[in-house]
C-alpha cells in the first residue's frame, strides 16, 4: 500500500522536469549575455513583471474577461454542434445533405471571419463570441458525427433483437456509446476557443490577456509580453486539467479509462 502512495506523486513530479529544464537554460542565455535582454527578459524579470501586473489587479481582471469570452462563446458553439452532429451522425441523408457545406466551411479559419464579425457585430464582446463559437464549433461537430457513426454493431443489433425502437436505440445505445468522442471533441473545442479569444482580444476587444499583449508590444514591454503569454498558458493548463478529470469521471464506466 505505500509504494503506490510514493510512486504516484514522483510520476507527477516528472512533468516538472522539462518546464525546469526550459528555466535553467533560458536563465543560462540570459546570464551569459547571448540574448539580447530586450528581446527576452531573464525569468527574474518577467517573474517581477508578473506580479506588478498581477498586484496591480489588471492580470485577474483581464483573466475573468477572457474566461468569460472563452466560456461564452464555447458554450454558443456547443450547443449549436451537437444537436447537428448527432442529427448528421445517426441519419445518412442528414449527412449526405449538410456534410458538403460543412467540408468547404471547415476549413476557413477563424481569424479569416474578423472583417465580417467586425462588420457584423461591431467592436466589443459579440465579435469575440462569434470568432471563439466558430473555434470551438467545428471540433465538437466533427467528434460528434464521428463517435455516433463508429458505434459498434454488434451494439445496434443486440438492441434491435430485444426489441428496441429508434428513439431508444440512438438514447440507450449510440449517445452513450459515443459519449467519448463527444466529450473529446468538447475538450479540443476548448482548446481552440481559448486560442482564439487571445486572436480576438488583440483586434475586437478593449480588455483581456489578448489586448494587454498587444499593447505590450506597442510599448515594447518584452517582460509584460511573456508575463502575459505564461498567464495564458497557465489558464490553459488548469481548464484542460479540469476538462480531463471531468472525462475521467463521467468515463469511468470506459474500458479506456482506468479507476
Amino acid at each position: 500500500m505505500t509504494a503506490p502512495r510514493i510512486i504516484a506523486p514522483l510520476k507527477r513530479l516528472q512533468g516538472l522536469i522539462a518546464p525546469i529544464a526550459l528555466l535553467l537554460l533560458w536563465q543560462l542565455l540570459s546570464s551569459l549575455a547571448i540574448i539580447n535582454p530586450q528581446m527576452l527578459p531573464t525569468p527574474w524579470a518577467v517573474l517581477s513583471k508578473w506580479y506588478e501586473y498581477a498586484s496591480s489587479g489588471e492580470l485577474p481582471s483581464d483573466a475573468v474577461a477572457s474566461l468569460a469570452r472563452v466560456l461564452g462563446g464555447f458554450a454558443i458553439g456547443t450547443v449549436l454542434a451537437l444537436p447537428l452532429g448527432l442529427m448528421m451522425g445517426a441519419s445518412q441523408r442528414a449527412y449526405s445533405f449538410f456534410n458538403p457545406l460543412v467540408q468547404i466551411i471547415r476549413p476557413i479559419p477563424p481569424i479569416a471571419y474578423i472583417p465580417l464579425a467586425i462588420l457584423w457585430f461591431g467592436i466589443g464582446n459579440p465579435p469575440a463570441y462569434f470568432l471563439i463559437a466558430i473555434g470551438a464549433f467545428f471540433p465538437v461537430l466533427m467528434n460528434t458525427i464521428a463517435g455516433v457513426r463508429h458505434v459498434d454493431s454488434i451494439y445496434i443489433r443486440a438492441a434491435r433483437n430485444l426489441g428496441a425502437n429508434r428513439a431508444t436505440l440512438f438514447r440507450r445505445v449510440m449517445l452513450p456509446a459515443a459519449t467519448p468522442y463527444i466529450l473529446t471533441g468538447m475538450r479540443i473545442g476548448m482548446g481552440t476557443a481559448f486560442i482564439v479569444v487571445i486572436v480576438a482580444e488583440m483586434i475586437a476587444v478593449n480588455s483581456g490577456l489578448g489586448y494587454r499583449i498587444l499593447e505590450a508590444r506597442e510599448y515594447f514591454w518584452s517582460d509584460k509580453i511573456i508575463a502575459g503569454m505564461l498567464s495564458i498558458g497557465l489558464i490553459g493548463l488548469a481548464i484542460d486539467s479540469a476538462m480531463n478529470a471531468l472525462n475521467n469521471r463521467l468515463l469511468r464506466w470506459h474500458r479506456g479509462i482506468e479507476n
